[in-house]
């Protein structure tokens, strides 16, 4: 399991005035809560923590280093974002003990590439993009490969049950999910009645709506 240490630092309830200062001088609110536990408040500094949620994402363990008191292990729970800056501007924490097992989403990682598209010209399909897994916190896998090379047919396919699991993992969910397959080249046909319903639905993109009657008595909507 590798190591991502971060450091924090408390903080008390303050006004919604005084978070938007913060956030603009480079610090992020953030709370750590878990089972029989109390909330805690922190603030983040805002490189450091770009710079480990890009490395560990939420599916890594963190230390997080306090002032005072011991280093607590967490989860990035979930982490709100400016809609229009994209900027970070909340962060939960969720505490896990290192004895007891958790519940979490791995990302799943697809290397190669499947010789149904490169032979045959297919189209490759992913369904998912994590899995849901429990673990130990000290196994728990940052991601999961997923071996495209295994779709070398329209037949083949690679479901949940597929995925090679390190010691310690299980997974959880139906197993028989599928996760990638190849789908077959449109033919010229196929893509001609794609191209008439493309142009067939061009009066609604200009706007243009058959008018609707008004029953007797009651005025036409605006």
């Amino acid at each position: 399991m590798q190591e991502f240490t971060l450091t924090v630092k408390n903080r008390e309830k303050v006004s919604t005035k005084e978070l938007e200062r913060s956030r603009k001088e480079g610090k992020i609110p953030a709370v750590i809560y878990g089972r029989g536990t109390e909330n805690q408040l922190f603030w983040l500094d805002y490189l450091p923590f770009s710079k480990i949620f890009k490395e560990a994402g939420q599916s890594s363990i963190l230390s997080l280093a306090q002032e005072k008191g011991k280093a607590l292990n967490a989860i990035i729970h979930d982490v709100t974002f400016d809609p229009l800056s994209s900027r970070f501007t909340h962060v939960d924490f969720f505490q896990v003990r290192m004895d007891e097992e958790l519940e979490t989403h791995v990302p799943l990682e697809f290397i190669g590439e499947a010789p149904a598209v490169r032979e045959h010209g297919g189209i490759l399909v992913k369904t998912l993009e994590e899995v849901l897994v429990s673990c130990l916190p000290k196994d728990l896998p940052h991601t999961l490969p997923i071996d495209l090379s295994i779709l070398k047919t329209f037949e083949d396919h690679i479901q949940i049950k597929d995925i090679a699991l390190p010691k310690g993992v299980t997974l959880l969910g139906e197993l028989e999910t599928t996760i990638a397959l190849v789908e077959p080249p449109r033919t010229d046909a196929e893509m001609a009645a794609l191209d008439e319903k493309v142009e067939a639905d061009v009066t609604k993109v200009e706007g243009v709506v058959k008018e609707e009657v008004a029953p007797e008595g009651e005025a036409k909507p605006e």
